[in-house]
């Protein structure tokens, strides 16, 4: 099998059959393309955000065109990341042909900009960058646990869009362990903070009174956790507004609000004295136009909590209205002081980092055996009927019915062991090499 790109070096494949595709599943083939805090400022990483609604025709069109075996896409409030199977050499090169064919709608110089400080990850690098990822190593709040939650939605998605197989599962279940381990067995989520808790706790020093009227934009994960602490410290005044109506219904109910839908934001006329938003929009859904209509005419000073990346905010609301304004950018300096406060634990998380990468490494050799030895039992049955059928048909003739019993019940019995014992013998020379 041939892969094909545009212009770049093309590299033959040999595939082997496992698990109903022919991939060979190996650490090397794994690559992330990344873009994150660490290189790149919040507010302009936004723009690498793709819309949920074009997002699987998206990553369906560049797996056919590179002839990429599997793909998933993760987009957090602090980074925007590719994590892909493929036998492609991902490199600078390859990363912007990528992304001019995903089409985030850039110019060349923003395309450029990006490239410059995006981080290629490929083989144990690419491993150890997810696992760090999801222990929340690379995260603006070393600790938060959202991020696990939110790796493993990006994945299922892209999963029940048959844009992954059983190769990213393999790797899957290795991440998934490992976190769970080092939230377990570290202290590095003791007394968690979050973007959601921080944000909150900005919000509280603003002390809003509790039947402030409070208007949440977004029924996400993001949203019900900050309902979670507003509801916990007595807040009961909310009006929800989704692009799904039904699932703004369940956090009304949860929080015996009320429910609309976003083009609800436009005729809306009760008032309100905070907003909360995270949605998934690339493009702001508070305008100046929404939201002096949902001033009703009030001219005091409001507050808006948006979480969304890119903002859920367009930046002339905050030019034309008085507003406090609390966003996902405004909280470094916390996180910076955060990672200092944890900076012992991240030894410990690294040591079940390294043992996991070592453990999953001796996973990936023993199930290549089970690839490789799949053939052996069709093998020694065709041996066993060449020689019944064939080699030694006359003689098998030419035995009473009471000695060919005796000899299928011998052969029988051979054929079991001979099919368990090399796998046996494999995976004790494989274990002990290591």
């Amino acid at each position: 099998m041939q892969l094909y790109d545009k212009g770049l070096t093309l590299h033959p494949v040999n595939p082997v059959t496992f698990v109903g595709f022919k991939f060979n599943i190996a650490l090397k083939y794994l690559k992330v393309i990344a873009f994150t805090h660490k290189q790149i400022e919040l507010k302009e990483l936004g723009k690498l955000v793709i819309c949920q609604e074009n997002l699987t025709d998206k990553l369906q069109k560049v797996k056919t065109e590179f002839g990429i075996n599997e793909i998933f896409y993760l987009s957090t409030c602090n980074r925007v990341e590719f994590v892909m199977l493929t036998a492609h050499t991902v490199d600078k090169t390859f990363a912007k042909q990528f992304m001019d064919a995903i089409d985030m709608g850039l110019c060349p110089v923003s395309t450029g900009t990006f490239l410059d400080s995006a981080a290629i990850y490929e083989d144990r690098e690419a491993l150890e960058h997810l696992l760090r990822t999801s222990c929340s190593l690379e995260s603006m709040i070393v600790g938060e646990k959202e991020i696990l939650a939110q790796l493993r939605k990006a994945y299922e998605n892209c999963k029940d869009a048959g844009l992954t197989g059983d190769g990213l599962r393999m790797f899957m279940n290795c991440i998934v362990k490992t976190a769970k381990e080092v939230y377990t067995n570290t202290n590095i989520s003791k007394n968690p903070i979050s973007v959601v808790s921080l944000a909150y706790r900005k919000l509280r020093d603003l002390k809003l009174c509790t039947n402030a009227r409070i208007l949440i934009i977004g029924a996400g994960e993001t949203n019900r956790n900050i309902s979670k602490y507003l509801q916990k410290h007595k807040f009961s005044n909310f009006s929800v507004f989704n692009r799904t109506v039904e699932n703004a219904a369940k956090l009304a109910a949860d929080l015996g609000g009320e429910a609309f839908n976003l083009e609800a934001l436009k005729t809306f006329n009760k008032g309100f004295d905070a907003i909360i938003t995270c949605t998934s929009s690339t493009e702001p859904i508070i305008t100046p136009e929404i939201y002096a209509g949902l001033l009703n005419g009030e001219t005091g000073r409001k507050t808006i909590v948006d979480l969304a990346v890119p903002n859920d905010t367009h930046s002339d609301v905050l030019e034309q209205f008085p507003v406090n304004f609390i966003e996902v950018y405004s909280l470094n300096e916390v996180a910076k002081k955060n990672l200092q406060e944890r900076y012992e634990e991240l030894t410990y998380a690294e040591e079940i980092i390294n043992k996991n990468i070592a453990d999953f490494l001796l996973e990936l050799k023993q199930r290549r055996i089970e690839v490789a030895m799949r053939q052996v039992p069709e093998k020694i049955k065709e041996i066993r009927n060449t020689a019944i059928n064939s080699v030694f048909a006359e003689e098998v003739q030419g035995m009473d019915q009471q000695s060919r019993e005796i000899l299928e019940k011998v052969i029988n019995y051979m054929e079991k062991k001979y099919i368990s014992v090399p796998m046996i013998m494999a995976k004790d020379i494989l274990i002990n090499n290591n």
